[in-house]
């Protein structure tokens, strides 16, 4: 591996994955574009049912989450990321031949499902492949930086397709190729470095589950960084269900050319996060480097919110949003992400990935409800004054638990 150690970018298996991590974001985000408008548009699903579908989705991906990563732990990392290229498929593809709210509340579970399948599998496989611990914060935030120039390109390019040609076929056609890109996962990524369990299987995979429970709670570094995962992920994704509605107030243009500002503002949003992580990317690899990021992002996230929230036109409103899912959000996911990569064991580590993805769930689903009460009682306001509030907390949380150097 003296090709990594001299230069990381280089590597034929960093290249492999980071190409593969940016194919399945095109993919993932390009086909979720045209969903969004798909149920409402084509299907014509009331609010009321959509909200439905996304507690459904919500709610299975929480109890296969960790279930799922003690599978990687237990059996293979590599396959059970080809499992979840295989259910994403099957669930984009139905989602696609079957537009009515049945068929399309399963489909959303099984997306749900799939995913649950790879977070934490692809992290631990690389890791594992790799093995140079110290070194993995500079493949992460890369993945992390072409995982968002998948998300604009995917957007931009299936978003056209979908224009140019109908939705509901874009929409198969992608899940097909995600099915194809398993394939290629299947034939490409080695599993050298891992040893499943050959014997006493159920005893073996429960064993992991303890241990990786165990870990969670007992080391304060994971403990805390799953206490600001669930409070910044609640926050950021209620955000991004409820931002555009504050655009319009402050006069998005309605029609075709309110869909290209909207479209123009989230590629901006990606190219800021993209930016962001190649300038923490050399800072993140101590302990007291990582915490000040992390403190930096959640100041961040306070102040744009909360500047969002009172934006009086849309000028204030466009760069508010941009220092929140440029900067803020981007910071939390990926140093959270590889500092538990960072604390946790081989033999865990899938399942405390599959921890802190759990805690995501959760958090959205927590906060969704909250901000749907602050809403309706004090306005679009008080919604974005908690959200801002919650990164504060978070910041605060980060600060007090290093001040014995834990993280």
């Amino acid at each position: 591996m003296t090709a990594v150690t001299g230069g990381l970018v280089g590597d034929p298996l960093v290249r492999t994955f980071v190409a593969w991590t940016f194919v399945r974001a095109i993919l993932h985000n390009g086909w979720w574009l045209l969903v969004s408008l798909y149920m409402v548009i084509d299907v014509g699903l009331s609010p009321s049912e959509l909200l439905l579908i996304a507690a459904a989705q919500g709610t299975a991906a929480v109890l296969f989450e960790l279930p799922a990563g003690v599978l990687a732990d237990a059996f293979s990392r590599k396959w059970a990321i080809v499992l979840s290229h295989a259910l994403m498929g099957m669930a984009m593809i139905s989602t696609g031949l079957f537009p009515s709210f049945a068929p399309l509340m399963l489909s959303q579970m099984l997306w749900g499902i799939s995913w649950t399948f790879s977070s934490g599998s692809d992290i631990a496989w690389i890791t594992d492949e790799l093995q140079l611990p110290d070194r993995m914060h500079h493949v992460l935030t890369r993945q992390a930086r072409w995982q968002l120039a998948g998300a604009g390109v995917g957007m931009v390019a299936l978003g056209t397709l979908g224009a140019l040609i109908d939705r509901a076929t874009v929409i198969v056609a992608a899940g097909v190729a995600m099915l194809l890109l398993g394939l290629v996962v299947a034939w490409l990524f080695p599993e050298r470095n891992f040893m499943s369990i050959r014997t006493q299987r159920c005893r073996g995979s429960l064993r992991i589950l303890r241990h990786g429970v165990r870990l969670a709670f007992r080391d304060k570094t994971i403990l805390v960084l799953v206490i600001v995962t669930m409070l910044v992920n609640g926050a950021a994704d209620s955000f991004g269900r409820i931002y555009p509605v504050k655009l319009v107030d402050v006069g998005l243009p309605e029609g075709n050319e309110g869909t290209a500002w909207f479209t123009g503002i989230s590629i901006a949003g990606f190219v800021t996060g993209a930016l962001t992580l190649r300038i923490i990317e050399n800072r993140i690899h101590s302990e007291t480097g990582a915490r000040g990021v992390m403190v930096l992002g959640g100041i961040s996230g306070a102040i744009s919110l909360a500047l969002f929230g009172f934006a009086p036109d849309m000028q204030m409103a466009i760069v508010a949003v941009l220092v929140a899912n440029g900067v803020a959000g981007p910071i939390f996911r990926t140093v959270t992400t590889i500092w538990v990569n960072r604390r946790t064991t081989k033999e865990v580590r899938a399942t405390t990935h599959s921890l802190l993805a759990q805690a995501e769930y959760v958090g959205e689903i927590a906060t969704a409800g909250v901000l749907a009460v602050i809403a309706g009682l004090a306005g679009p306001v008080g919604a974005f004054v908690l959200t801002a509030a919650l990164f504060g907390v978070s910041a605060v949380v980060v600060l007090l638990a290093g001040r014995d150097q834990d993280i």
